[in-house]
């Protein structure tokens, strides 16, 4: 009769099973990972990270870490099983020392590495399975406090169960041993070089060497520490926690807010000294293709502290995470000695003020939301094509600053007549081949449409254009915010209008000239078109007479520009056409007396010719101008 009967009654359920097959296999819980992932423009981070696993999501909106995780009464941590409940109460010294024996096995597998391939696979499965306990444990630390810990009141109150008193002790305790795990791990810039060298494994395959599982558990506990003393907080409702037995100890306090403070700062200044060491070796050319991270773990945990931080800026009031990189950026800049906290900053840099713009704008990119005005970094604005470029990344990605417009333009009114070209790049920019109307007018509109960030033609704009024209495209921003004439645009004008005298313009080179021609013409597409181009003319009027030939050239052909601007915008020429052929008929007959040089008139053929050549540019461009009120 046995015979006749099937051990599974309803596939695949069989009250014959072993218990085995009714347990939960607790799920991985998220970690560091940069295995599966590429270098991916958009922004993509590994599935198994913090982001990706909705960890973060779930600390900043107060949500328990593993809703599906440790619903049953024992789980298994190091290979022993505990009461889940009450472990981390019970047994908070002995889970935490062996926490600190499977990280001690771990360094000790990369120390005692070889090079023979044939056992690479077996050290990487042991290194994977060792990093794997020490992040579930922390795991389960994050999953009992949000669960099972309760604010309590004074340590000396009596408690009618051992067990409560243990209770009241657990934030103290937990405090301590958290700081006893931050001094095993040290800080990342004091990492081995053969583990720190694992920053560079970008392979896309599954079997990596101990060192690498090494320094991405480091990156897993550096964050840890950060999540579970946000979540302490958190459960004390305001109480600060203070570790007793390190103050009888030494004497010196030791909270749960100083302690999470110390250990950021800490690590803000060390992923501050790794971008700096990349830094070194990106040339300017590449620097916005360049990101500031050595992988994609430390490109997410660079997120991680900006969300977290801004959080807590809003809803606890403490710094933001802006807040702690001025901090940090401001002394560096300016040469001083770096502020307390932030200690172990390398203190050379090939170009400190460089280096800021670019990690910045690498830092902006990543968190894409207007936090700080960036006026408040204290530019100190050189001549160096990637600090504007930066500036306008900065200025796409948040809101177009007035402030720093207005110190772009403090150096550029001084400097307008200079070339702003990079000699091993070559002539950058159109400015020296347009030479018609049109082609100016065109280059004004692309300074006022910059192409879409990280797209090809915006990564190429540092080669592609000068940094005057790169200025032009942070101009047209600012201007672009407000097209109704508002207090912003009227004093960017007024700024532009004050630094121009009729000194200044007689002072203009060839280059100068052709520059503040371009200038006009991007504000008079952003503003009044017919007070800009009244202004312009006003200036221009103030060369002399006698002014060379390629200046005539240069101011006929912008006049032609602005021309075609009013006939875009269907408005009356004829002030404009009437200034033109006033100026073109005195050289004209200039040309045509008797008493002119024949070395003069070849020298006046240039203009005419090319003002013939603009003029019927703009006939064929526009047909409702006549040709009489040109000539």
């Amino acid at each position: 009769m046995a015979d006749d009967f099937s051990q599974s009654l309803t596939p695949p359920v069989s009250p014959f099973a072993a218990d085995s097959l009714y347990e939960l296999t607790p799920t991985r819980p998220p970690c560091f990972c940069c295995s599966e992932v590429k270098d991916d423009p958009t922004g993509a981070l590994s599935t198994e990270g913090y982001t990706a696993r909705g960890s973060l999501k779930r600390l900043l909106l107060r949500l328990d870490p593993a809703p599906a995780d440790y619903e049953t009464d024992t789980v298994d941590i190091f290979g022993f099983p505990w009461v889940t409940e009450t472990a981390l109460v019970e047994s908070t010294k002995l889970l935490f020392g062996l926490f600190r024996q499977t990280f001690f096995k771990l360094e000790s597998l990369v120390q005692s590495s070889c090079h023979d391939f044939g056992q690479a696979g077996n050290l990487h499965y042991e290194a994977e399975d060792l990093r794997q306990q020490c992040v579930s444990f922390l795991q389960y630390v994050k999953v009992f406090l949000h669960r099972y810990l309760e604010p309590s009141g004074c340590l000396d109150a009596s408690y009618s169960h051992p067990y409560e008193e243990l209770e009241a002790q657990l934030p103290s305790a937990l405090l301590e041993e958290l700081f006893g795990i931050i001094l095993l791990i040290g800080r990342l810039k004091d990492l081995p070089a053969n583990v720190q060298s694992a920053f560079t494994i970008h392979n896309q395959g599954k079997i990596f060497p101990p060192s690498w599982h090494l320094l991405h558990l480091h990156l897993d506990i550096h964050w840890s520490v950060l999540e579970i003393l946000h979540l302490l907080g958190h459960k004390m409702q305001g109480q600060v926690v203070y570790a007793h037995q390190f103050v009888n100890l030494t004497g010196e306090n030791l909270t749960d807010i100083s302690l999470f403070d110390e250990h950021l700062c800490n690590l803000l200044c060390d992923l501050t000294g790794l971008a700096i060491g990349k830094f070194s070796k990106v040339r300017p050319t590449e620097a916005l293709s360049s990101h500031h991270y050595l992988c994609t773990c430390t490109k997410e945990l660079w997120v991680l502290l900006m969300y977290l931080l801004e959080y807590r800026n809003k809803v606890l009031r403490t710094q933001s995470f802006w807040g702690y990189m001025n901090s940090l950026l401001r002394p560096l800049v300016s040469g001083k000695p770096a502020a307390e906290q932030f200690t172990g900053l390398p203190t050379h840099c090939k170009d400190p003020l460089g280096f800021t713009w670019w990690l910045v704008t690498h830092l902006a990119m990543l968190g894409q939301y207007n936090i700080l005005d960036i006026s408040t970094l204290s530019i100190y604005l050189l001549c160096v094509r990637m600090h504007v470029h930066c500036c306008l990344s900065l200025c796409l990605l948040w809101e177009p600053s007035t402030s720093a417009v207005s110190t772009l333009w403090d150096y550029y009114s001084k400097n307008l007549s200079a070339s702003f070209t990079v000699p091993w790049l070559g002539m950058s920019g159109l400015g020296t081949l347009c030479k018609t109307p049109l082609a100016l007018l065109e280059q004004a509109r692309s300074c006022c449409s910059p192409p879409p960030l990280r797209s090809p033609g915006y990564t190429q704009l540092y080669r592609s254009a000068n940094s005057f024209h790169i200025f032009l495209r942070v101009l047209a921003l600012c201007l672009a915010q407000d097209r109704a004439g508002g207090v912003p645009q009227r004093q960017i004008k007024g700024r532009i209008y004050s630094k121009f005298s009729p000194k200044k313009m007689q002072e203009l080179s060839e280059g100068g000239l052709m520059n503040f021609l371009l200038l006009f013409l991007v504000v008079a597409r952003q503003v009044e078109l017919e007070d800009v181009a009244s202004r312009a003319c006003e200036l221009l009027g103030c060369l002399p007479s006698n002014c060379p030939p390629a200046h005539r050239s240069l101011v006929w052909r912008g006049q032609l520009s602005l021309l075609l601007l009013f006939q875009e915008r269907g408005l009356d020429v004829g002030a404009q056409a009437t200034w033109l052929a006033s100026s073109f008929n005195d050289t004209a007959k200039e040309f045509y007396n008797k008493t002119t040089e024949v070395s003069r008139r070849l020298a006046l053929w240039g203009p005419l010719g090319s003002y013939l050549e603009g003029v019927a540019e703009v006939f064929e461009t526009r047909s409702c101008c006549q040709p009489s009120c040109l000539l």
